[in-house]
């Protein structure tokens, strides 16, 4: 445990900004496994909501620093390839 003060604020600070950063990849991670199911289940409607929310979530990600954006593009490029091949 660090005995100065400020060491002791930027503690606190990291774990609480480490708890945000773990929930918002965990909804990102949840988005991409909805529309990754209703691409596999062949819901044309479903497949497009969730494509939306899933594409928000991976650009809101990548605007955070969660991800890298260039991550952010091959997540997006691949999600919409699946969404061509499914019709």
């Amino acid at each position: 445990m660090p005995n100065i003060k400020s060491v002791m604020k930027n503690d606190i600070k990291s774990k609480r900004q480490n708890l945000i950063n773990k929930a918002a990849k965990s909804a990102l991670k949840t988005d991409l496994k909805k529309f990754d199911a209703a691409v596999a289940a062949g819901d044309h409607d479903a497949a497009v909501s969730t494509y939306k929310v899933a594409v928000k979530a991976v650009d809101r990600a990548a605007s955070k620093g969660l991800i890298h954006k260039n991550k952010a593009a091959h997540r997006k490029s691949a999600m919409a390839q699946k969404m061509n091949q499914l019709g």
